[in-house]
Formats: C-alpha cells, sequence, structure tokens
C-alpha cells in the first residue's frame, strides 16, 4: 500500500512557520508549547505542521531537530537543506520524475493523484500539490558545493596541532620547470600551534616528535 505523501490541510500555514523557524532558535524539541510560544502558530492548522516536518526529514519521531533543521536556518544552506527535506518526503515522486521540482503544479497533482489513487480534484491531493509548492519556494535544488579545503593534521599526546601543507605554486613549478640534472624538491610548511605552559618537556616531547614524524621522512 501507498504511504500517503505529507500535506497540510492550510498549505499556506507552511511558509508562515517556517520564516519563523529561520529567525527563532533552535529549540531542544519542537513541541507545541514551542510552535506557540515562540513561533506564535496557533490553532489546529499550525499543529498539523509538525507531523509534516518529521514526514520531510527535518525532525524526529521525538520532536529533536535534525541536522538538515539547522541547516535550513543557516542562510548558506538553507536552500539546499530544504532540497533535501523535499527529495525526503516526496520521494514517491522524484522516483517518476527525477526533475519533479522543475514541473508545474498541474504536472505535479497528475503525479500525486496517480500515487494516491483517489477521484481527480479531491480535496486532499489538491493540498498535497499546494503544499509541495510551498515548501519548494525554500528549496535551491541548483547548489553546487565548492571544493573542501583538505589539511592533514597530526596531534601529539601533548595536544599541540600541527599541520603540514605543500606549496602548490612552487610544487608546480619544480614539475612543469625542472632543470636538467637536478633532482625534483619539495617545499613544505608547518605550523605549529604550541599549548599554554610553562612545562619545558612539552615543548621538547613536541619538537621531539616533529623531528620523528615529519623532518625525517622528508629528508629521506
Amino acid at each position: 500500500m501507498t504511504a500517503k505523501l505529507p500535506y497540510l490541510a492550510s498549505p499556506g500555514t507552511i511558509k508562515t512557520v517556517l520564516d519563523k523557524v529561520i529567525e527563532a532558535r533552535t529549540p531542544e524539541r519542537f513541541t507545541q508549547d514551542f510552535l506557540e510560544t515562540k513561533l506564535g502558530a496557533k490553532g489546529g492548522s499550525a499543529r498539523a505542521v509538525i507531523p509534516l516536518l518529521k514526514r520531510i526529514g527535518m525532525l524526529q519521531q521525538d520532536g529533536s531537530p535534525t541536522e538538515l533543521y539547522r541547516k535550513f536556518r543557516n542562510t548558506d544552506t538553507s536552500g539546499d537543506a530544504m532540497a533535501q527535506a523535499i527529495r525526503h518526503g516526496y520521494k514517491e515522486l522524484f522516483d517518476r520524475n527525477e526533475y519533479a521540482h522543475e514541473l508545474t503544479k498541474p504536472k505535479i497533482l497528475e503525479m500525486i493523484n496517480e500515487i494516491s489513487g483517489n477521484e481527480k480534484g479531491n480535496a486532499a491531493d489538491n493540498y498535497t500539490a499546494s503544499t509541495f509548492m510551498n515548501l519548494r519556494e525554500y528549496a535551491d535544488f541548483d547548489v553546487t558545493l565548492g571544493e573542501e579545503k583538505v589539511e592533514t593534521d597530526n596531534t601529539t599526546s601533548n595536544d599541540a596541532n600541527i599541520s603540514v601543507s605543500q606549496d602548490p605554486k612552487r610544487q608546480e613549478m619544480q614539475t612543469r620547470h625542472p632543470q636538467e640534472g637536478t633532482p625534483l624538491t619539495l617545499a613544505y610548511s608547518i605550523n605549529l600551534h604550541l599549548p599554554e605552559t610553562d612545562d619545558i618537556k612539552v615543548f621538547d616531547a613536541i619538537f621531539q616528535s616533529l623531528n620523528n614524524n615529519i623532518l625525517k621522512r622528508s629528508d629521506g
């Protein structure tokens, strides 16, 4: 049996609540009290938002906000978070058309009716389509994430962080324009973040570890 797609009987309520979610603090649990007292959303139509947010993966079953909820409140990741939430909550739509988010409302309604099996023009399917469209206004399905900068962090037993990175410009120059008969060399920059301590043994241990684990390997 096909599970019902999530919807609100008052689809416009989701926009009212989500606008306030962005501004309010993240609660430990998203309860009716939080909804009414902190977000100022009251009534049965507002309370129905809670199960909807659970269905699209923004709340856990106990009402605890998920990572998607937190990312939605962040301006930089809000659109991507909602796109993920919609794909999760309306998976059956995207199983039928991976570009469901680009379809017009009548086309969305046709797919919803196909999934539900209800009579044409029924209220539930219309509410579902409207809820989907209202959620879609917050989503960005075209987000392209930039490449993450990868750093190698070596932590000694004394909690001193040592990061080693190769100089990309120097490496490229030496790789593309090597002198004939001259061995290829690599340059490293080493940044030490030393702990605040007056114990000289701590520094001795740090530099001994640096010498044994990094400098000797580089010389080899």
